[in-house]
């Protein structure tokens, strides 16, 4: 299994982090070892000084797919949440400057957040979802999948031209703007269309 993760899907997220705006999807991708096992805490590595979290809705592939038409797309999954992208912002930057991998920065163990999945067809428009994550109570990041720059059909089609998609992986699809630092004794709670789909404390 894996985990292939979108960046700068969201025009308001390139602003804030003063990114350019890329021509294609920016992909990268997460070890099966960064996934936080359920029920349990998120610990800030040592490495770090600056963990910012990263709501994004998450797609679980269901078959294998090579080349997929985006006509098609939408046969290739059949679950959907929302997860964290957890991002060690200092050690990213660092690691940008250099000319270097993000890999330290975004799939150190414990970074990939799985909410609980929830069956594809229960949503009638995959396009139009609303999600947003609460921090000790209060929103700091919401968002639509309308408001995508490359919609979920395009994403599968465009990943499907470089990776194989095999039964079990997992695509986030990029995060909206409000991404923040998180502090010891944080609570998250992420939810998609209102419907609470994971929670933890930060210690």
């Amino acid at each position: 299994m894996k985990l292939i993760c979108v960046g700068r899907n969201y025009a308001d997220h390139i602003t804030e982090l003063s990114n350019e705006r890329p021509k294609d999807p920016v992909l990268f991708i997460k070890p099966d070892s960064a996934i936080l096992p359920r029920e349990q805490d998120f610990y800030i590595p040592e490495f770090s000084n600056e963990i910012h979290h990263e709501i994004e809705v998450l797609l679980r592939i269901c078959k294998v797919g090579k080349h997929i038409a985006p006509e098609f797309a939408h046969t290739y999954y059949d679950a959907i949440t929302v997860g964290l992208d957890f991002t060690a912002r200092d050690l990213q930057q660092e690691l940008k400057q250099k000319g270097l991998p993000w890999e330290k920065a975004k799939g150190f163990d414990g970074a990939a957040v799985i909410g609980n999945w929830v069956p594809a067809k229960r949503f009638t428009d995959h396009n139009s979802l609303n999600f947003e994550l609460q921090r000790n109570g209060e929103v700091v990041q919401s968002g639509n999948t309308n408001s995508m720059l490359w919609g979920i059909d395009q994403l599968i089609a465009y990943v499907s031209t470089f990776f194989t998609l095999k039964k079990g992986d997992i695509l986030f699809t990029g995060t909206p703007a409000g991404v923040g630092r998180v502090a010891s004794n944080d609570y998250l709670v992420g939810s998609l269309e209102g419907e609470t789909m994971f929670s933890l404390k930060v210690k």
